[in-house]
């Protein structure tokens, strides 16, 4: 098989084939012990890990996040950067925990977890060393609890230390699924951004890295088209990979491509996702602006959604609601969780349209509430559909070029000025 051309670029990927094979012959044997392999660690792992594959030039490598059963070392697995299970840390922490609550005990946690930070000592391909503590000081910033116990770095630092070349790298969940994030046993997500966002961009200094796809993907998306028009809004129909409005990327936005057009007047009443397309209202006005965003606070506005989702079984007109909390994971954005105690409720309607010979199906969605990735979280987890979205990198497996398969089809509102109750829509099968 083919080498990977570059490394991997870990928060937004399509696995490499070498990568998808390794991880197949891994749960392969956790799931089927064998004298000779980690199988028997599979038991350890079953109620939900996520796991890493390093494709080297002397082949595989695999590691696990966090702690397996409370151990930190496991056989077919690379160890630790730093193993926290023994020594002053064990002592250390004993001690504080026998403190009263109070300032002292607070001041006396906050060292122990600088301490932490300051063994976690990593490698680049450059042969340059740091502490995870130090590569976070470089941007201004204080680590997150476990920052350095993800599969990720954990590979890349066995890799180094050990002379190996780094060529492909993946990070995939086996076992249960959470109840709070999306994940499925053995399918791929991206690296977190918040703990490993900082450490695997030093740590990969000096490789050959993949452009993040992201900022390709926005580079010449398709025009967009103008549904309807007068002097107080716009209805204009929003390619997959152009912004709503302007982001953090260096890309055009629809609200920039509107406003060359008619004028620095157009304001954003509501958003899309980067890569979802459909229907979408502008106003030419603060007032109009203000009365669709009240429309959009009040829920008078009705809005429907075409997805493709892979996987089943499903039934001809199966329908339902699913309820569930979001809330932003701060430690890996833009990914939300399900979270009842924090997360605001987002309820979402759903009816099987059609189910196609490749056993994939497209589906009608009705968001009640307007949460961030409402549709995709609510479709890929397991207390919802339980299938992503195709073509969803944050939340599914995306393949190599194609574009996730959700679309805006329909948004019904009253004109901001007239009162006159206006829908549109359109026939597009595809979402």
């Amino acid at each position: 098989m083919e080498l990977p051309s570059r490394f991997t670029y870990p928060f937004c990927y399509v696995p490499h084939p070498l990568v998808t094979d390794a991880a197949r012959a891994l749960i392969a044997r956790l799931s089927s012990p064998s004298p000779s392999s980690p199988a028997p660690t599979g038991a350890l792992l079953r109620d939900g890990k996520m796991l890493g594959v390093l494709i080297t030039d002397h082949g595989p490598l695999y590691a696990f996040s966090g702690l397996a059963g409370g151990r930190s070392v496991l056989p077919g697995f690379v160890p630790p950067i730093y193993d926290l299970t023994q020594g002053y840390f064990k002592e250390r922490e004993k001690q504080i925990s026998a403190m009263p609550d109070g300032p002292g005990k607070a001041a006396a946690s906050a060292e122990l977890q600088d301490w932490i930070f300051r063994q976690y000592r990593v490698h680049n391909a450059l042969g340059e060393e740091l502490s995870v503590a130090e590569i976070f000081a470089q941007r201004g910033l204080v680590p997150p609890g476990g920052t350095g116990d993800c599969a990720a770095p954990k590979l890349l630092e066995y890799a180094y230390r050990n002379g190996l070349k780094p060529i492909a790298m993946g990070e995939f969940w086996y076992g249960r699924s959470p109840a709070r994030e999306v994940r499925e046993q053995g399918r791929f997500y991206p690296s977190c951004t918040g703990k490993c966002g900082p450490l695997l961009t030093w740590m990969m200094k000096g490789l050959d890295v993949e452009d993040n796809p992201l900022d390709s993907a926005v580079s010449s998306p398709a025009e967009p088209q103008i549904l309807y028009s007068d002097d107080s809004i716009i209805v204009v129909d929003k390619p997959s990979g152009m912004l709503s409005v302007p982001g953090r990327i260096d890309a055009a936005s629809l609200l920039e491509w509107l406003r060359e057009r008619f004028g620095p007047e157009v304001e954003s009443c509501h958003r899309l996702d980067m890569d979802t397309s459909g229907i979408m209202v502008y106003a030419r006005s603060l007032l109009c602006k203000a009365e669709l965003e009240r429309q959009f606070a009040a829920r008078e506005v009705h809005k429907t959604y075409r997805a493709r989702l892979d996987g089943g079984p499903w039934n001809h007109g199966m329908k339902g609601t699913i309820a569930l909390p979001l809330m932003l994971d701060y430690y890996d954005r833009p990914r939300q969780m399900v979270d009842h105690e924090n997360g605001k409720l987002a309820v979402t309607e759903y009816e099987v349209l059609e189910i196609l010979p490749d056993s994939s199906v497209d589906v009608l969605f009705r968001p009640l509430t307007g949460r961030s990735h409402q549709i995709r979280v609510h479709a890929a987890h397991v207390r919802g559909l339980g299938h992503p979205v195709r073509g969803d990198r944050l939340y599914g497996s995306g393949r190599a070029g194609e574009r996730l398969w959700l679309r805006a089809c329909s948004l019904e509102f009253r004109h901001p000025v007239t009162g006159e109750l206006l829908s549109f829509g359109d026939n597009q099968r595809d979402p």
